[in-house]
């Protein structure tokens, strides 16, 4: 692993005087270092400190101690996984809390009950709790994530929720959200990413996610890689946690069908010891959502187990109604435009494999922007597989690759041309001239991406459809 820098430090902004307001709530927020948006991290117990983490929750009473809750960690499909999951517990009569990371729109959609989303007013009333107490630990200063995840579980204390569905951050190990102690863990599929914190072999990467284990606590898994799988299984022994694996330890099966009448489908069947579920049609598209919908079913199984009151007829109703915005998204039909916040390697691969199964189309542009810190060949190696034209841009975070370095990295991996525009407006430009009505563009490469694609192509259509309005 690359050498780790601490990089944590007190935040020079000018940092408002009181919360008023949910601006002034923001501004205080954002005044304090935010990992997300720096390029070099080192990953330490410096920049990333569960002393200080307990810290700052008992200093706001422990809501962390009042909940229950579940924790995912993994490479990807966290968010797909504890949306399925959300919506089969709610429609089961539950009252959910669920907290997730990064936002694309909004940073109140990381903190939702019932799938909506915390208010302005809530995040601003707790914010202004939360402040003073980050000013006595001036010396040693909570981060921007940690505060973020401290609000949550104090709105999901309030809330009287029954369960929390919370998504680790980073890795898991050092992640804030491993203070809880939950009824079940979860760890998704563990592929590359985040190589420089959590370390360049799936060994090393697994280690870090298995941090998140807890003595007694059980965990449930999906099929892994075989280094993978060992380090999981050594963890869980040595921890003193039952671990199960679906697809072995949990009877589990998927298949891929098309029909005139339903279109393209993926369909689960699992058997656990306190239910079985055949056939049932998974609600986001791919196969990797295959994988994730029967890891979501797991972890309901085990947390009936725990006491959990779940109708099982009930969750699976809500099954279909689970929706996550930024993956595999359409959000525009003339041209047809879909996002999708894939940012890693397996992650791009599965998304144009995705594309292949579900979506018909004579040709796709990718608009495609990424931070400089993730695994750009391998994510550009699986776009030529799938992309007829490709336009490089900026993410537009601070992280972000150079797109001229972007397409120039692509001609010398895959030996094929693409464009390059400054900005997303250009390229959007660009690409709105190359396609007819049965053409695909498909912008992905990172979540920040998505979230200005979403409200920029929003805004283009709704001023065009304004304008024939008022002609």
């Amino acid at each position: 692993m690359a050498r780790s820098v601490s990089i944590h430090s007190t935040s020079r902004k000018k940092v408002p005087a009181a919360i008023r307001n949910f601006q002034s709530a923001m501004q205080f927020l954002n005044c304090m270092t935010d990992y997300e948006k720096m390029t070099r991290v080192g990953y330490n117990s410096t920049n990333f400190n569960l002393a200080r983490m307990s810290r700052l929750l008992s200093a706001v009473g422990s809501p962390h101690k009042k909940l229950r809750s579940v924790h995912i960690a993994g490479t990807k499909g966290k968010g797909s996984t504890a949306a399925m999951l959300s919506a089969m517990l709610a429609n089961a009569g539950l009252k959910v809390g669920l907290y997730t990371s990064p936002h694309l729109m909004d940073i109140r959609e990381r903190i939702q009950v019932n799938d909506e989303m915390i208010s302005e007013a809530d995040m601003t009333r707790l914010m202004a709790k939360i402040a003073p107490v980050v000013k006595k630990l001036a010396k040693d200063e909570p981060t921007f994530f940690e505060i973020m995840t401290t609000l949550g579980f104090m709105y999901f204390a309030e809330q009287e929720i029954d369960i929390a569905v919370v998504e680790a951050g980073l890795g898991g190990r050092l992640d804030s959200t491993n203070v809880l102690k939950p009824e079940v863990c979860a760890i998704t599929h563990i592929s590359f990413d985040h190589m420089d914190q959590l370390g360049h072999t799936l060994a090393k990467i697994a280690e870090e996610k298995a941090g998140i284990f807890k003595p007694g606590i059980p965990v449930v898994t999906v099929p892994q890689a075989d280094e993978v799988r060992k380090v999981l299984v050594d963890a869980a022994s040595k921890t003193g946690c039952p671990l199960y694996f679906t697809g072995k330890d949990i009877e589990f099966s998927y298949r891929f069908e098309s029909s005139r009448a339903s279109g393209p489908q993926t369909r689960v069947s699992l058997t656990a010891a306190n239910c079985r579920f055949e056939h049932l049609a998974v609600p986001l598209p791919g196969d990797h959502q295959a994988v994730n919908c029967g890891l979501a079913l797991s972890i309901m199984a085990l947390l009936k187990e725990r006491g959990l009151p779940i109708d099982d007829q009930k969750a699976i109703e809500g099954l279909a109604k689970a929706r996550l915005p930024g993956r595999m998204e359409m959000i525009h039909e003339m041209p047809r435009v879909l996002v999708d916040g894939a940012h890693n390697a397996a992650s791009v691969e599965a998304l144009m494999r995705a594309i292949g199964q579900n979506i018909s189309y004579d040709s796709m542009v990718v608009i495609f922007g990424a931070r400089a810190d993730k695994d750009i060949r391998g994510m550009l190696r699986h776009i030529q597989l799938g992309a007829d034209k490709v336009i490089f841009t900026s993410a537009g975070a601070p992280k972000a690759a150079d797109p001229v370095e972007l397409a120039a990295e692509y001609a010398e991996q895959c030996g094929k041309m693409a464009q390059v525009a400054a900005t997303l407006e250009e390229a959007f430009d660009i690409a709105e001239r190359a396609v007819t009505r049965e053409d695909l563009i498909c912008i992905t490469g990172s979540f920040y991406l998505v979230g200005h694609a979403k409200k920029f192509v929003a805004e283009r259509y709704a001023a065009g459809q304004a304008g024939k309005r008022a002609g």
